[in-house]
């Protein structure tokens, strides 16, 4: 069996320290910011970014470029016969899109990945990728078993402020007032392609513990005697999140909880001070 490359984006979490680490490659994801061309662990740090956001700097998200990743596949086909490329969900982001039609090039060579993950989920499909390509399975074969179990994923994620989902249009101004009024807590959640509401409560206690509630009830029904992966996300300070990772380990012990930053594509549409909970089906191979 040939020997296969696995490539993300910077949307899974993986840092470009991490990648070098793990023997694998991570392509930065580009933000506009004021006009300036950024890419995010590059020339973008994560504190630099929320500065910026709560500057009211105008963001707004990009793709990679199209030479930018066919520069990179074509670097690595010199030494590997095969790539698996997993970005971030299609539903979230074109960059999918455009890799899936830069892919039709490359003779079945590089597989292209549309398992709907974004985050620490995107991170446990890499982590998957490079358990069954030591494995000595083809990329073909890893495809195969990556979207067999795309859907098998839950994201539950609170905002500390609805100001940022007022500016992408996700709730009115309206709604945004009486909610920081109210301290209304909207909790959101991500199965498969999209960002959607879940539910609206009052404070972050309560936004906890229905994130820890319906992650119960996904494990418990959803994923019923399936193993499954524990991670949660932020973007607020590392005080904050640690606070959430211990009472997450207190919830599910025998768990064992991964956490990292939240990816700034997501970031932008939330805001800082925002927590997550997620789970993925371990996958079956």
């Amino acid at each position: 069996m040939g020997k296969v490359a696995i490539v993300t984006d910077s949307n899974s979490g993986i840092t470009q320290a991490q990648a070098k680490e793990m023997g694998i490659r991570v392509l930065p994801m580009p933000f506009y910011i004021n006009g300036e061309l950024y890419f995010e662990d590059i020339t973008l740090t994560q504190q630099e970014f929320y500065q910026k956001l709560l500057e009211d700097a105008d963001i707004s998200t990009s793709q990679p470029s199209p030479g930018s990743v066919m520069e990179l596949w074509d670097e690595l086909l010199k030494e590997n016969d095969e790539i698996v490329y997993i970005p971030m969900s299609s539903g979230l982001s074109s960059s999918c899109e455009t890799a899936l039609m830069l892919a039709k090039d490359y003779g079945g060579r590089v597989h292209v990945i549309d398992n709907q993950r974004i985050s620490v989920t995107q991170r446990q499909s890499v982590l998957d990728a490079m358990e069954m390509a030591e494995k000595g399975f083809g990329a073909q074969e890893i495809e195969e078993v990556l979207m067999r179990e795309k859907l098998e994923a839950s994201i539950y994620i609170t905002v500390d402020t609805l100001k940022y989902l007022k500016k992408g249009g996700r709730v009115t101004a309206a709604g945004a007032a009486l909610g920081a009024v109210l301290n209304i807590k909207p909790v959101l959640q991500i199965q498969g392609e999209k960002l959607d509401a879940y539910a609206k409560v009052r404070g972050l206690k309560a936004a906890k513990k229905t994130m820890i509630e319906a992650m119960k009830k996904d494990i418990t029904e959803r994923f019923a005697g399936e193993r499954v992966h524990l991670a949660a996300a932020y973007t607020c300070s590392d005080e904050e999140a640690g606070i959430w990772k211990q009472e997450l380990e207190e919830k599910f012990p025998g768990y064992e909880i991964h956490m990292d930053r939240l990816s700034l594509s997501v970031s932008c549409h939330i805001g800082p001070g925002a927590i997550a909970v997620t789970c993925s089906k371990a996958a079956a191979y």
